[in-house]
């Protein structure tokens, strides 16, 4: 074990030996009294082990073997981290940073390998139960996704999320592993990233099953989706949170949209709507449903296009109420930002129908949000606060948990780059709940390398390094563990400038 408790040390980093000699500015923040910090991870992204012990294919398995040209470098999660044997090596980097928290997701089929509840396999169970009860023997509380993407392809061939009778699906599911794991599970999340799972899986090929049929099926998976969680919500809240007496709650990516121009506000307003708000306004708003702009624009681009009905679903008022106000706390993954803009140049840009064509807007990233090697991850700071400035306003200010935060680096131990990144959107944040927004907990992506979707293992998100070449998968930290183990130790932040107002490294 690497003794964190000598290593860790009060600093700045700096960039240069000459930079040293400009004097930096250095503001100390000191994070609230009970506030939280994690790190977080996947099932299929960390586990491997992916037919052992009687876990069945999911459709990460299923597409990763059958169409390896989705993914960059060709790989899979067959073996990925090795976590499946090497969860108490994972527990004991957690507690070499010393966190509060660790999110980690269930796989469905290696608890459910028939997916349904008709069959548990007693190994898959053994696996999460040692693991949370190695986590509670040092004070790591466990925050526990249900589902995070691994959806059982044997589900997918019957439809998927696409399918209503996913709702009964995924309660069935979600009641069992309650049942399971719920006397020390105290902190539930039902679904990962919602806007993921259906249009880049369902309207896209970038993510499982990859689908690609647009305009449609991802808007049927919206809808189920939102239905499952509530369904999923009401069972804890009225069968399980009497005795177990937890929380539980629902986890949405969101960026943060800009307009380019004064012009672009509306085109700006309908992204953040169509982007995000639709999962979180039908749960968070006072009226529920989906946003209204999402309902006009996909209701006059379907009767354009020839439908005899909106492509977008219709709520029956019952499930409108059912799924209003089901999330005890707004879980919030986030890592960059995008102008938008709109002009008569974008009608016919994208193909019809389709998500894209529906909202209708150009993205724009700047040259100057670089900040390392990813081809898609940008640093915006000031979009991390004016978001959770407007979950505050737009939604009255509910309790936030960031279970996901982070950004990639092609590898190596020294990843500069990673800390500026999470200096400057903690800073941001901070800045944020200084002026009243209720963030209680932050988890940064990821504990370790893994896979990471269509990328495969080019991008690495890890505090800690894998050497994904060696049979031991070999974690080692780097130095952005020691910069993110010093916060999780003093619960403070250390902020410097030079007379230019650049962050140092």
């Amino acid at each position: 074990m690497i003794l964190f408790g000598l290593m860790f040390m009060t600093f700045c980093f700096k960039v240069s030996i000459s930079q040293c000699n400009m004097e930096p500015q250095c503001q100390v923040r000191q994070f609230p009294n009970g506030f939280s910090f994690g790190t977080s991870t996947s099932s299929y992204q960390i586990e491997g082990a992916w037919d052992a012990d009687g876990k069945t294919e999911n459709i990460w398995d299923h597409m990763t073997h059958s169409r390896p040209y989705l993914i960059r470098d060709g790989s899979t999660g067959d073996i990925a981290d090795n976590s499946y044997y090497m969860y108490k090596r994972d527990v004991e980097m957690l507690r070499e940073l010393g966190v509060d928290i660790y999110r980690f997701s269930l796989s469905w089929t290696r608890i459910l390998p028939t997916s349904f509840p008709d069959k548990i396999n007693e190994a898959g169970v053994e696996y999460y139960n040692n693991l949370i009860n190695e986590l509670l023997m040092y004070n790591i509380e466990p925050v526990v996704t249900v589902f995070h993407w691994d959806l059982p392809q044997k589900l997918q061939e019957l439809g998927g999320w696409a399918n209503p009778y996913i709702v009964e699906w995924y309660a069935d599911y979600a009641r069992t592993v309650f049942t399971l794991f719920g006397d020390r599970v105290k902190y539930w999340i039902t679904i990962n990233e919602p806007h993921q799972v259906c249009h880049y899986s369902y309207g896209n090929s970038f993510l499982a099953p990859a689908l690609d049929i647009k305009g449609v099926p991802e808007y049927l998976c919206a809808k189920n989706l939102l239905l499952a969680h509530a369904t999923a919500y009401h069972i804890y809240d009225q069968d399980f949170r009497p005795e177990q007496n937890g929380k539980i709650f629902i986890s949405c990516s969101a960026q943060w949209y800009e307009p380019l121009t004064e012009s672009d506000a509306e085109a700006a307003d309908e992204a953040n709507q169509f982007e995000w708000k639709q999962y979180s306004h039908p749960i968070f708003s006072k009226t529920g449903d989906f946003p209204p702009a999402m309902k006009k624009r996909i209701a006059a681009r379907s009767a354009e296009q020839g439908f005899f009905r909106s492509r977008l679903p219709e709520f029956t008022q019952d499930e409108i109420e059912c799924i209003r106000g089901s999330s005890d706390i707004f879980g919030l993954n986030h890592y960059f930002s995008y102008y938008v803009n709109r002009n008569d140049s974008v009608n016919g840009y994208y193909e019809s129908p389709s998500f894209n064509d529906d909202l209708s807007v150009f993205y724009t990233l700047l040259p100057e949000w670089n900040l390392g090697e990813s081809d898609y991850m940008k640093s915006v700071p000031w979009g991390f606060y004016k978001l959770l400035t407007e979950i505050r306003e737009e939604y009255g200010n509910p309790t936030v948990f960031i279970t996901e935060n982070g950004f990639p680096t092609r590898g190596g131990l020294d990843d500069d780059v990673r800390i500026t990144y999470f200096t400057e959107y903690l800073s941001a944040m901070l800045d944020a709940m200084e002026e009243g927004s209720d963030v209680r907990s932050y988890s940064a992506w990821s504990l370790m390398d893994n896979f990471e979707w269509s990328s495969g293992f080019t991008e690495k998100f890890g505090l800690y390094e894998v050497d994904h070449n060696s049979p031991l998968r070999t974690r080692t930290p780097r130095k952005s563990a020691y910069f993110m183990g010093e916060i999780f130790r003093t619960h403070k932040l250390t902020r410097c400038l030079n007379n230019t107002q650049t962050p140092y490294l």
